[in-house]
């Protein structure tokens, strides 16, 4: 909610609503915090789980790339894009800026859906296509690509598309 949403119940005034938003988004840095071993994927349910806290709760669409090594250890969350209610924009050329520059072995795509809407849009699949393409001509594999909504989500793996 944003701070006029909060504003709009008795007792909250502007700095309670601004104190709320900063101690929510505290307790979900510290759920996305890595303690010890990198975590590893080893489902499209494990990738959701890292995900979901920097995804969820947007009002617009934000589009991450999960980096992985040969184990499937994540070893890099990265912010692509942040767009609107209805889209954003991802350059191909900046997913694998990014995940050679970080030495990565494999990609997870991941991006919401505020509307919590699951399904995948065609731009979703033709991008998702076009990235799979890629990553196969580069030896870098993009091994799921998810699509978040409320607690929800979406996954080319499970579904066949990659």
């Amino acid at each position: 909610m944003s701070v006029q949403e909060l504003m709009e119940f008795k007792g909250i005034g502007e700095a309670k609503a601004i104190t709320l938003i900063a101690a929510l988004e505290l307790g979900r840095r510290r759920k996305a915090a890595e303690a010890g071993e990198a975590p590893k994927i080893t489902s499209s349910d494990s990738a959701f789980q890292i995900i979901y806290p920097l995804l969820a709760d947007h009002q617009h669409e934000e589009f991450w790339l999960l980096l992985l090594n040969r184990a499937n250890r994540v070893i890099g969350k990265e912010n692509l894009s942040k767009g609107g209610v209805a889209g954003t924009v991802v350059d191909p050329k900046m997913v694998f800026h990014i995940a050679t520059r970080k030495l990565a072995s494999a990609i997870i795509l991941a991006h919401n859906h505020p509307s919590g809407n699951l399904r995948p849009s065609e731009a979703d699949r033709s991008l998702t296509r076009k990235l799979v393409e890629a990553g196969k001509v580069l030896d870098l594999p993009i091994l799921d690509h998810l699509i978040v909504g409320h607690n929800a989500y979406y996954s080319f793996k499970d579904e066949g598309l990659i």
